[in-house]
């Protein structure tokens, strides 16, 4: 079994100074993840024959050029007039971890379950003074034989996993000397269109209940890491397909599918997950997806902007594949514009410095669909060889997580992380459809049942 080393934990800071007394505020969606925090690990080849610590040397060098273009990531939490957190940009900087580990990323991704790969994202819990608190992490390990593990932590009050994304894309172009594509905007969400300001408005009810329903009882958590465990299932173009086209109902076989890889396999796993848990019904659960094109927003926003929604599965039948991926997709299509702003302005009149875990009631369902993962190019030429993402803490039901797959095995392929008590875990593996589709496990139990 590979072991890892951990060399040294420094601070890296940006090239250019920021701008003195400049800060930043949280919107109502920033606040909401305030109890949550994000990891993400990328795995890469090597940059050709390279000294032990030299590829680590030349990460740092492009973050802390990248840096000079994320004034956020670099300051430190402070509290306004009214008690809640906003960022100062004082470029204190980001801490990185630097690491070693023996045999080739090759071996480690043959044998790493969840324990092993959350070792190569460093993540600290917010001290009892959160100014010299660094919201973002860093963790560089070099694999003796070849091979290199990039992991990334942040404070969920800052980013979403689409933001984390976009800050290791930004650095990942810095490394290869090239222009950012996506360069990160620092502004409000966007204030109700004049057009949609109409006197008879009708609130979308149903999104502001589902969140007050989450506010009024979110409970203390314990760290759930010691019962749950994660899988990684990989869903190729065909698989994919296959699972689309069992969602078609029989009545209707020459009808074009309406459902999209996310709603087909979110619909598979809601099944799936329900007869692990023993329900007769399906589980409670909740959809989490970006935003940021409803609203308008640039692809560089930078800050929270994924929403919830509640998936209501009364009056459908037992275990039914085409229903559930039915009323997915109807909870998909009342999130629009209208329905966000809703959600956005009753936020914003019942702020409070009491805010719930988001994750804490359902199973939690989550669409990384707007990011592309394996564009992240830290070598040249080369996609990474695997991507993993983290949502923190999982909670409750569970969690299942749904982003693209490498270019290899085409575009509906998908890659699956799904969060759950370790003896349900072993039970999903085992289900019938997960079976039928037979999806490649990259982590978590047996390497390959297919």
């Amino acid at each position: 079994m590979a072991e890892i080393t951990y060399i040294c934990k420094r601070t890296v800071v940006s090239t250019k100074p920021t701008q003195p007394g400049k800060c930043h505020s949280f919107s109502v969606l920033d606040h909401l993840m305030e109890k949550n925090h994000i990891r993400i690990v990328y795995y890469c080849k090597s940059w050709g024959e390279k000294e032990a610590g030299e590829i680590t040397v030349s990460l740092r060098e492009s973050l802390s050029e990248m840096l000079t273009h994320f004034p956020k990531v670099t300051g430190r939490l402070i509290r306004n007039e009214k008690g809640n957190w906003m960022i100062k940009c004082n470029d204190a900087g980001v801490r990185m971890v630097e690491a070693r580990a023996k045999g080739s990323v090759e071996d480690w991704l043959k044998s790493v379950d969840r324990e092993k790969e959350l070792k190569l994202v460093y993540w600290e819990a917010m001290i009892h003074k959160p100014y010299f608190w660094s919201t973002f992490y860093v963790q560089i390990t070099e694999f003796e034989e070849g091979g290199v593990a990039i992991g990334l932590s942040c404070f969920h009050l800052l980013a979403d996993p689409i933001c984390a994304t976009m800050f290791l894309k930004a650095w990942a172009d810095k490394t290869l000397g090239q222009k950012m594509v996506s360069p990160p905007f620092f502004h409000p969400l966007p204030p109700r269109r004049p057009i949609n300001k109409t006197s008879n408005h009708k609130p979308y009810t149903d999104l502001i209940n589902h969140y007050k329903f989450s506010i009024e009882n979110s409970t203390p958590f314990l760290d759930a890491n010691d019962t749950h465990t994660t899988i990684t299932l990989s869903f190729s173009d065909h698989m994919v397909q296959a699972c689309m086209d069992m969602v078609q109902p029989t009545s209707a076989p020459n009808k074009p599918n309406p459902s999209s890889p996310f709603e087909a396999l979110a619909g598979l796993l809601w099944i799936c997950i329900s007869k692990v848990k023993g329900l007769n019904g399906l589980v409670n659960m909740s959809l989490c997806l970006d935003q940021r094109k409803i609203l308008g927003l640039d692809k560089g926003f930078f800050g929270n902007c994924m929403v919830y929604n509640k998936v209501h599965s009364n009056g459908l039948e037992e275990h039914n594949f085409s229903q559930a991926t039915k009323v997915i997709g109807e909870a998909l299509e009342k999130m629009d514009n209208e329905g966000i702003m809703d959600l956005i302005e009753w936020l914003e009149h019942n702020d409070s410095q009491s805010h719930p875990l988001m994750n804490n009631c359902d199973l939690i369902c989550a669409s990384l669909e707007t990011v592309e993962p394996y564009s992240v190019d830290f070598v040249g030429g080369f996609e990474p060889i695997r991507v993993s993402y983290y949502v923190e803490p999982v909670i409750g039901i569970g969690q299942v997580l749904i982003f693209r797959a490498p270019s290899y095995d085409g575009p509906l392929g998908r890659v699956v992380m799904v969060t759950l008590p370790k003896d349900e875990i072993v039970k999903l593996c085992e289900d019938e459809l997960i079976l039928h589709l037979s999806p490649r496990i990259l982590m978590g139990v047996a390497r390959n049942y297919a």
